[in-house]
């Protein structure tokens, strides 16, 4: 016996969880179905502490309460996978989240918005005037509640609002801002300094360290948008907690109960039809069963939809959802015995991310800033945190970020972002989190690159066991790989040119990973081998399988809102640009909704 509801959202993340908000709040009653639980609930050891404390956010994305792990490749040659020492047997870890908030449930909070170039690229492509930077910046209102522009913000009351910022929207922005740091402060405020050298030998570092003091370090204030800039990077946090689209999908739930349903522990095995229209979605009851969805259900059912069915389910399950459903390429689905109902090869091709490589670094003695820390509910840290939302476990763990431009750069917009981390972090493995902290005097300079332009990688079904697993591939650098490369090389030379003064000054003891002596090809190898990336997108993608309003061609009543969508990956971070996705096609839905809160 099936259920109706007007819409059926499958997946609670960034994407999903962002729309079924919005269509409850406009009136209409809505089913979300999520595969995990609610994190504070699952009865896992430390998963409500792992979830809500920022700095524990290592730890969150290996919690069994809701990790959902991945096995990637990212290279068809076994030999050059092999190169990289996180790879194991069943492939590189790619941490992903079962839980009631999606992948916003163990991310690292960084609420960054994408260039206005992105979106006026998008917009342009479909004809569509609501991807423009304009449009989306009124979603942006909608969406954000700044909280770390006081000043900003009580002039925006006033009228007077030039930085382009939300401030009454439904997810809250902070900066942690730990006074604890303040016992390294003379190695911090060394690290900014040289940074402003570094990003002012063309300009002045003094006019840089002004243009810093002026809207101190904020890169979402649109007067900075586009340019090499020293920044701090904003938080999703409610009073220096995590907060996402869990604590959204709850709160309207709470308001609106007879209107927004939360299904979890539910699996969408395949979406129904009647004739080219989507129905609703077969759906299975399996509490407890995040990592083998081809266990036996306990319960199956339909839930049906009287307008659409949005799939959300992320970058990897929803372009395998549309093809257990019979949506994507006919001769790869009649491989995994499945019948074609609409011929869209390009479903689970287009795979992307970004490139990320540390440097990693032993300090000369441990953080002061640290001391104590065990990064348990035992620890000092941890107990400034509980009772005053103080201390360094406010933080994510970067202590200082630049947005800097490569020479190999698309544009005007930075490519790279160099994140100063406290501790150890040279990719994902089993156990990565553990390998963080030990000592309490690591420091990695992370170095992220955006704007990449490989569209090689694939999502496709296992022939063997099609409902499980699906097998994923990047194929990193297999499309435009020089450049790409050429820009990660060069973050690795200005990460080496920030830590130099402090290796001569005593404060650093030595480049650990990769080390100093790897220069040269050899060093432009090792990147080539052990790049990663966890910001997979473009599996679904608009153009080739949805249209500007993100609808599934050759079908009705069925979307795809999630970061699959995006034909090109946007910015530099996804959780805002797919959260500001969320609000544009709802506002497509709803025309005569408000686009502002």
């Amino acid at each position: 016996m099936s259920q109706v509801y007007d819409y059926v959202v499958v997946g609670s993340g960034a994407g999903g969880g962002t729309i079924a908000a919005r269509l409850a709040e406009a009136g209409y009653s809505v089913a979300v179905i999520e595969g995990g639980s609610d994190p504070l609930h699952c009865g896992k050891d430390r998963a409500g502490v792992d979830y809500r404390v920022p700095a524990f956010h290592p730890m969150a994305s290996e919690n069994p309460g809701f990790d959902w792990p991945y096995y990637v490749r990212h290279f068809d040659d076994e030999a050059r996978c092999e190169r990289d020492g996180n790879w194991a047997p069943r492939g590189i870890y790619y941490p992903r989240a079962a839980a009631l908030g999606g992948c916003t449930a163990h991310h690292a909070m960084i609420f960054l918005t994408p260039p206005d170039s992105d979106w006026d690229t998008l917009a342009a492509a479909t004809g569509d005037s609501g991807w423009s930077a304009a449009a989306m910046r009124r979603h942006r209102r909608a969406l954000e509640a700044c909280r770390h522009r006081p000043l900003r913000r009580l002039l925006a009351r006033l009228g007077i609002d030039p930085t382009g910022h939300g401030w009454r929207g439904w997810l809250r922005v902070e900066r942690a801002m730990p006074l604890k740091a303040l016992a390294d402060l003379p190695l911090l405020w060394m690290l900014v300094r040289l940074a402003l050298e570094d990003l002012g030998r063309d300009r002045g570092w003094l006019r840089r360290l002004g243009l810093f003091l002026t809207d101190f370090g904020d890169p979402n204030d649109v007067r900075r948008a586009g340019g090499e800039q020293l920044c701090y990077l904003p938080l999703a946090t409610y009073r220096h907690a995590r907060g996402g689209t869990r604590e959204r999908l709850l709160d309207v739930a709470r308001r609106h109960p007879d209107r927004l349903h939360l299904r979890t522990e539910s699996w969408a095995s395949a979406i129904q039809f009647d004739g080219d229209r989507a129905t609703g979605v077969r759906v299975e009851r399996c509490p407890g069963r995040q990592h083998d969805p081809s266990r036996p259900a306990e319960q199956v059912e339909i839930v049906a939809a009287r307008r659409e069915v949005i799939v959300a389910a992320g970058a990897f399950e929803t372009p395998k959802l549309l093809m257990l459903s019979g949506i994507g390429d006919p001769a790869a689905l009649a491989a995994c015995g499945i019948a074609p109902r609409i011929a869209l090869p390009a479903v689970g091709r287009n795979l992307q991310d970004r490139y990320e490589i540390g440097i990693v670094h032993r300090m000369a003695r441990p953080w002061a800033s640290l001391r104590g820390a065990r990064f348990d509910v035992h620890d000092p840290l941890y107990r400034r945190w509980r009772w005053w939302r103080g201390g360094m476990y406010t933080s994510n763990g970067c202590a200082i970020a630049a947005l800097r431009r490569s020479s190999r750069a698309d544009g005007a917009n930075p490519d790279l972002v160099l994140m100063g981390l406290l501790g150890r972090f040279s990719g994902y493995r089993e156990g990565y989190a553990a390998a963080i902290w030990p000592g309490l005097n690591g420091f990695t300079w992370a170095i992220l690159k955006g704007g990449t332009r490989n569209r090689a990688g694939s999502v496709t079904l296992n022939p063997a066991n099609p409902r499980g697993a699906p097998i994923i591939n990047f194929r990193n650098f297999a499309e435009g790989g020089a450049a790409d490369l050429d820009a990660l090389v060069e973050g690795v030379t200005m990460a080496r040119s920030l830590a130099a003064p402090l290796i001569a000054a005593g404060l650093i003891a030595e480049e650990e990973i990769p080390g100093s002596g790897l220069t040269g090809p050899a060093l432009r190898d090792w990147v080539a081998d052990h790049a990663w990336g966890h910001h997979a997108c473009g599996t679904a993608a608009i153009g080739p399988v949805l249209d500007g309003q993100c609808r599934v061609h050759g079908v009705t009543g069925l979307r795809v809102v999630d970061a699959s969508i995006f034909p090109h990956i946007p910015g530099l971070f996804l959780a805002a640009p797919i959260m500001l996705a969320a609000e544009k096609i709802a506002a497509d839905i709803l025309p005569g909704a408000p686009a502002t809160a």
